[in-house]
């Protein structure tokens, strides 16, 4: 198992560096204690003595030992040996087995720190039998069992510790990639409204523009009086529409709500003044007492309304066309009415028609009416026939509840 930092033992992710280190001191200690009760203080028990120094400072020694390349496995050689000489020579020294094959565990890989416990266990029994006065069964299966139960209860923690960290891991990208997906559609998202608010708000108000100046242009010389005059409002229409791009980019209010709380009527009254060109004549008519709505269904309404009076100056080639708000107790409902030129609304008619206008960059109007109505859990519908004007239908309630989670299609009736 190994980590950024190099560590690969199975325990490695356990800090109890030094909790390793005190044990090992005291059984030091103790078996060297142990030691000098039964043996005189010669030239051996002083070898003894300090082999089990140089030990306690070789242990201590690996919480600096480089936990890359062959240091690790450097340090279990020597450390092992060092032991293994020492047990060997002093049986007492046995007991400090179970720190060192902790710090084995600790620093080497499973299967190789396997290897060297199963070593350290043969010297720990070879150690016990030579302190017996005869063969004893618990000295040679009694550390083979505690041992096979500690690398195996250890090898079952490094299983459920690696599946832990994977499944942790695994959470991670999911959460990363959530995030970015969430992102990804957050841009969409308001990609898609600028792209619709910019269409149904400022693309009636280019279309006016649009006119006027042709209007404009054919009377500039035998009617010059009224030349000027479209062309004055042709110029007032493009400041309303710079505004209306900072309020959209914003995220404001269309601005005929200014100063019109609870007046949507007159709001829509106002838009439907600014789409009268030459040409084309525009109604407003109201069926019932809307009262205050609250801002986003209004602003819906009145950029739909932008919207659907746009599509008419640019393509119905229409002469009168009708904004109507019917007041419902829990719903508004906007109907734009034209006595253009109509169009089919089959199916193969229509997906000829949005291939053509999206290969122009254009037909995002319905669309984005569409799309914005389902938003605030409306629904848009458009009825039309060659030759028999066009019916853009917008239904929102009065209180935006929760929005679906995608746009509702755009409901077609035709002929």
């Amino acid at each position: 198992m190994t980590d950024d930092q190099g560590v690969r033992g199975i325990l490695a992710p356990v800090r109890f560096d030094r909790v390793l280190n005190v044990v090992l001191l005291v059984l030091l200690a103790a078996s060297a204690i142990r030691y000098l009760l039964r043996h005189e203080l010669d030239a051996q028990a002083v070898g003894v003595l300090a082999g089990a120094v140089v030990l306690g400072v070789a242990a201590s020694l690996r919480g600096i030992v480089p936990r890359r390349g062959v240091w690790p496995t450097v340090w279990t050689i020597v450390v092992v040996l060092l032991w293994a000489v020492l047990t060997v020579i002093a049986p007492s020294f046995a007991w400090c087995a179970v720190p060192i094959a902790f710090g084995v565990l600790r620093i080497v890989p499973f299967w190789p720190a396997v290897t060297v416990v199963a070593l350290m266990t043969v010297v720990v029994i070879v150690a016990q039998l030579r302190l017996a006065d005869g063969f004893d069964p618990t000295m040679m299966f009694g550390p083979i069992g505690i041992a096979l139960a500690t690398v195996v209860s250890y090898r079952a923690l490094d299983r459920e510790s690696a599946a832990r960290q994977s499944l942790l891991d695994e959470l991670s990208t999911a959460q990363a990639a959530l995030a970015a997906e969430q992102h990804r559609a957050g841009a969409l998202a308001e990609r898609a409204r600028l792209s619709r608010e910019i269409h149904d708000s400022i693309g009636q108000q280019l279309s006016s523009i649009n006119l006027l100046l042709q209007a404009a242009e054919r009377s500039w010389d035998a009617r010059p009086d009224a030349a000027r005059a479209q062309v004055e409002t042709a110029a007032a229409t493009a400041r309303a529409g710079l505004d209306e791009v900072r309020r959209v980019v914003r995220g404001l209010a269309p601005g005929e709500l200014d100063g019109t709380a609870g007046s949507l009527a007159v709001a829509l009254g106002k838009v439907a003044d600014e789409a009268s060109i030459p040409g084309l004549e525009v109604t407003f008519r109201t069926h019932g007492d809307a009262g205050d709505v609250p801002l986003p269904v209004a602003a819906a309404l009145i950029r739909t309304a932008r919207g659907a009076l746009a599509n008419v100056a640019e393509h119905a080639h229409a002469t009168h066309a009708v904004v109507s708000l019917t007041v419902q107790p829990d719903e508004l409902r906007l109907d734009v009415r034209d006595d253009g030129v109509g169009m089919d609304l089959r199916p193969a008619a229509t997906a000829a028609r949005v291939r053509t206008r999206r290969a122009a960059g254009r037909g995002r109007g319905i669309e984005g009416i569409a799309e914005r109505a389902a938003e605030l859990g409306g629904r848009a519908t458009v009825e039309s026939a060659p030759g028999e004007g066009t019916t853009v239908s917008v239904s929102l309630p009065r209180a935006a509840g929760d929005a679906p989670p995608a746009a509702r299609p755009v409901e077609q009736e035709g002929e």
